[in-house]
């Protein structure tokens, strides 16, 4: 359980300290990566999402006997992201930085995939009583 713990608490704090500059860089990417975005709903959407995700890897990390079952869609969180920078990489349309960001993201998930398949709970009944 304790590696769950330092996996997600990880994944959360990183996750927030690479995510939340992004609220700020709206202009920047656009200028760097062109063409400029052009749907800033989607851009700030999937930031907001992401951030959120973010705090749930933290709740996961107090207590992962609790949360177990969210770390299955915590992993499919980690999996969009990184097949999706994977496929867009070999069709040429994102630079290697995001990918680079796809990798981690897949990183992530064997990581959280792992904690999944090594805490598994000795008594079920005992858990869903909590």
């Amino acid at each position: 359980m304790k590696q769950a713990r330092w996996v997600f608490m990880a994944a959360g704090i990183i996750g927030l300290l690479m995510l939340l500059p992004h609220y700020f860089l709206f202009e920047k990417i656009g200028r760097d990566y062109p063409p400029a975005i052009t749907h800033p709903e989607f851009f700030y959407g999937f930031v907001g999402v992401a951030v959120a995700w973010q705090f749930a890897f933290l709740v996961i990390a107090r207590d992962p006997a609790r949360y177990r079952l969210l770390m299955i869609p915590a992993v499919l969180e980690k999996l969009s992201f990184g097949i999706a920078a994977l496929v867009l990489f070999t069709q040429q349309r994102i630079p290697a930085p995001a990918l680079a960001g796809g990798l981690l993201d897949l990183v992530w998930a064997a990581l959280f995939l792992i904690a999944f398949l090594k805490w598994i709970p000795r008594h079920p009944a005992s858990q869903q009583s909590r």
